[in-house]
């Protein structure tokens, strides 16, 4: 009954309607705005771990003397729980739409980020902590912002994508001043516990709101007579697997995740390393997030407009440039601060890149399930990414040598977008395996 209420009052302000093919981009924005706000913000508060974990690390070996390769394996435990069970909360999305796992979802989580903040000093505890946290953020993964948005927007789901996805980069703007600020002030464990009540109880007024994707309002306005709805056409989940589109934009999705989450992640030491105060260079480490909100907003402009292939051929291969201005000689402290803005960018990008791809490349009857695939070989980039560039620094005191493969490595995710083809029709199911 709340659910219906909330809905009613959604579709009231903001003229809520069936979403349908021939609608222009502008009847798509007028009826569905709100969703798409409740989905950036759902967006930045799974990115908060992730992105504050740079700031936490000095204050973490201060007190309990951790390497940083214990404290980032906490992000590899949660990219290795991804890759089995990715898949299986795809499959929920397409049952039961995003809402019902997305709301749960934030309350677990706020509470399990919370509890960082009880830490003894003891690393079985700090891993323990992450493995719950993982479970629980499951339900807030990429599949459920992107299932979202790309079931209620068909004109112009790149840039709906864009806006929704671009949380991440809020994420980054964000975080590391306001996590500076909380550490500086009131400690890391105060911080922690704001992170996760404060982002968390936010986000968690917006969903309830505002968060409703085509299978939600269906089964709310009883017009379907099953417990799931049929959205649209699409690849069988077993042919996914052999659609050399698909496995393209997969590798290069995984190559970028694992190399730009990795120097996004360090950034603060890199910075600091690079002769930039701390203080500084968390407010610098920002720029990177903002550029990853441009990047968002202008690739998800020109995917509506331009065939994605290219668009994100050029996207995923611009961190080349970043890595290389980081090394020496060219690592001078002006150069490593605008290096973050290509990289930035790029991981702005990725996740948009791969989300939108895959609707155009294996359309939305199976999303959630081959999305979900793909979201556990972002999740394994993503995870490794951070502890590569930490056992990088242990074992040689510098980030040159995971820069000095990262940069061709760049060029080649590129590369791997580029000349997918023209987008297949899915204006009629295809035949496959459901």
């Amino acid at each position: 009954m709340i659910s219906t209420v909330a809905l009613q009052s959604v579709e009231g302000g903001s003229g809520l309607r069936h979403q349908h093919p021939s609608s222009t981009p502008g009847e798509e924005w007028r009826a569905h705005w709100p969703l798409v706000l409740a989905a950036t913000v759902g967006m930045s508060f799974h990115s908060v771990m992730s992105h504050g974990l740079g700031l936490f690390m000095e204050p973490l070996q201060d007190e309990f003397g951790w390497s940083r390769s214990e404290i980032s394996l906490g992000l590899t435990i949660a990219a290795m729980l991804s890759l089995p069970l990715s898949p299986v909360v795809g499959a929920m999305v397409d049952r039961w739409g995003s809402r019902r796992l997305a709301l749960p979802g934030v309350v677990l989580s706020a509470g399990a980020i919370a509890l960082f903040s009880t830490l003894s000093g003891s690393v079985a505890q700090w891993l323990g902590l992450w493995l719950g946290y993982a479970l629980v953020a499951m339900l807030l993964k990429t599949t459920i912002w992107s299932a979202a948005v790309s079931s209620t927007f068909n004109a112009s789901r790149g840039l709906a994508l864009a806006f929704a996805l671009s949380g991440t980069a809020i994420a980054q703007v964000l975080v590391p001043p306001l996590a500076q600020y909380l550490i500086a002030d009131f400690g890391w464990r105060t911080a922690y516990a704001v992170l996760g009540i404060g982002w968390g109880g936010l986000t968690f007024i917006l969903l309830f709101l505002f968060f409703f994707d085509a299978r939600d309002r269906r089964r709310l306005r009883r017009e379907a007579s099953t417990g799931h709805a049929e959205i649209g056409g699409g690849l069988g989940f077993r042919e996914a697997f052999r659609n050399v589109a698909l496995i393209r934009i997969a590798a290069a999705t995984l190559i970028s995740c694992l190399l730009n989450i990795a120097v996004l992640v360090h950034q603060v030491p890199i910075l600091v390393e690079s002769g930039i105060a701390r203080e500084n260079a968390a407010y610098l480490a920002s720029l990177a997030g903002v550029a990853g909100i441009i990047g968002k907003i202008v690739t998800g402009w020109l995917l509506d407009r331009v065939n994605g292939g290219w668009i994100g051929g050029i996207s995923l291969s611009l961190p080349a440039v970043g890595f290389l201005l980081i090394l020496e000689p060219m690592g001078t402290s002006a150069a490593v601060v605008l290096a973050m803005v290509p990289i930035g960018y790029a991981a702005g990008t990725s996740l948009q890149v791969c989300a939108y791809l895959t609707t155009r490349y294996g359309g939305m009857r199976n999303f959630g399930k081959i999305f979900g695939v793909m979201a556990s070989l972002i999740a394994v980039g993503g995870g490794l990414g951070p502890t590569v560039a930490a056992v990088v620094h242990d074992t040689s005191g510098s980030y040159v040598p995971l820069l000095l493969v990262a940069i061709p490595a760049s060029v080649i995710s590129g590369l791997l977008i580029v000349g997918l083809g023209a987008y297949p029709d899915w204006t009629q199911a295809t035949e496959g395996d459901a």
